[in-house]
């Protein structure tokens, strides 16, 4: 335990201050079985008044307006901190392909300059059985300055052949490249241990957030289930169409600045009149989403039964054949903006992807989540820790004004 919390210390450094002070901070959770928790006997009562049953439907709407509202601000803190958990995996990954492309090359110089060596003592044994005196080979696998004073005395006689003073001097080089290829990848491995312990330590901070919202929606399931069935009961409608509507209500609360729209001049990347997008890639690759429906979240989920949002979008399209970045909300954004396929939201289309980050700003380093836009006001998500993979109506708070086309 000790130690976890060492590495949660260790790795804060690494996280935005504000998003720490969220998870240490999280919105309270409203207490469970409040006093205006409506029961099933008010909504009885209710029933047979028209104005007591408008009064309940605003109570209950109004509890559950607070209650969404809490759980989306846990989420996205723990989809924050997943999405930097993302970023620090994929720094460990390059972190750990130049471990192993530098070992690689100080192994081949390792095994060069054994082999320059064994040429070299044909040379000294020969010279020492000619009188070299002192020489050795002993002075060419010493420290570089013995080498040198090596060269330096055989050098300075005629004993040498322009061949044999060549070979020493090779024996030199490979000798030198093979320490400092070392070096090198012994500065490699400190680097790869020191990210794959940044690594865990935002795994356990993102885990946590995850586990501090799943436990609170747990906690009140039960009570919000029952006020979305009296709702329905009320309003003469479905328990599904309710749930809907409220979480569209927290997601873009009534009396909320519409959407900012796209700023006159682009950043970089966006294509003011992008091409349509590949109908068939795009189909199978919603597909393919679409047959996820219902599986569960999972921190750096990428399949095959469990998923987090960048792991169903990436997988969802390299089933059709097109990548679309690494495993990572902001990686996947960069990479559409790479490649010029960033396209303003006005003119988004079926398969484009959608991207948020706090405050929907573009210009935000850290895009949180990602989705893929089905038409019509619909997208399929990942979506956090308490709700599977799903589709709903597009939320436009923290929406990036820019979505981007994998194809066409």
């Amino acid at each position: 335990m000790a130690d976890g919390k060492r590495r949660r210390r260790a790795v804060a450094a690494g996280v935005p201050a504000t998003l720490l002070l969220a998870f240490a901070n999280p919105m309270p959770a409203m207490a469970l079985r409040q006093p205006d928790y409506p029961s099933w006997d008010d909504v009885e009562q209710a029933r047979h008044d028209e104005a007591a049953a408008q009064a309940t439907v605003e109570q209950i709407e109004g509890i559950l307006i607070r209650l969404e509202a809490e759980a989306t601000e846990l989420n996205r803190t723990a989809l924050e901190l997943g999405e930097e958990y993302e970023l620090a995996v994929i720094a460990l990954e390059a972190a750990t392909a130049k471990l192993d492309r530098l070992k690689t090359q100080a192994d081949a110089a390792q095994e060069r300059a054994e082999q320059s060596e064994r040429h070299v003592a044909v040379i000294v044994a020969q010279l020492a059985r000619n009188g070299g005196g002192d020489v050795t080979l002993g002075l060419l696998l010493g420290s570089a300055d013995d080498a040198d004073t090596l060269l330096a005395r055989l050098g300075t006689g005629e004993r040498l052949t322009a061949s044999s003073a060549a070979l020493l001097e090779r024996a030199i080089y490979d000798k030198k490249t093979a320490q400092a290829l070392a070096t090198d990848a012994r500065a490699a491995e400190r680097e790869r241990k020191r990210l794959a312990d940044d690594a865990q330590g935002k795994f356990d901070l993102a885990q946590a957030a995850a586990s501090d919202a799943q436990a609170k929606a747990d906690a009140q399931r039960a009570d919000i289930d029952r006020m979305y069935a009296q709702l329905s009961v009320l309003k003469g409608t479905t328990e599904a169409v309710e749930r809907e509507y409220q979480e569209g209500l927290a997601a873009n609360p009534p009396g909320a600045p519409p959407p900012a729209p796209p700023p006159v001049t682009p950043p970089p990347g966006v294509d003011p009149a992008p091409p349509a997008p590949v109908s068939n890639s795009v189909e199978n690759a919603i597909a393919y989403a679409t047959a996820q429906l219902g599986e569960p979240y999972l921190l750096g989920g990428m399949g095959p039964n469990a998923w987090d949002c960048s792991g169903l979008t990436k997988a969802s399209y390299a089933s059709v054949g097109v990548y679309i970045g690494t495993h990572s909300s902001t990686d996947q954004y960069n990479y559409m903006a790479a490649q010029g396929r960033l396209v303003p939201r006005d003119q988004w289309q079926r398969g484009d992807l959608l991207f948020y980050s706090n405050g929907g700003s573009a210009s935000n380093t850290r895009k949180y989540h990602v989705a893929i836009y089905l038409g019509n006001g619909k997208m399929i998500e990942a979506p956090n820790p308490t709700v599977p993979v799903r589709i709903v109506n597009v939320r436009y708070g923290d929406l990036v004004p820019y979505v981007g086309r994998p194809t066409g």
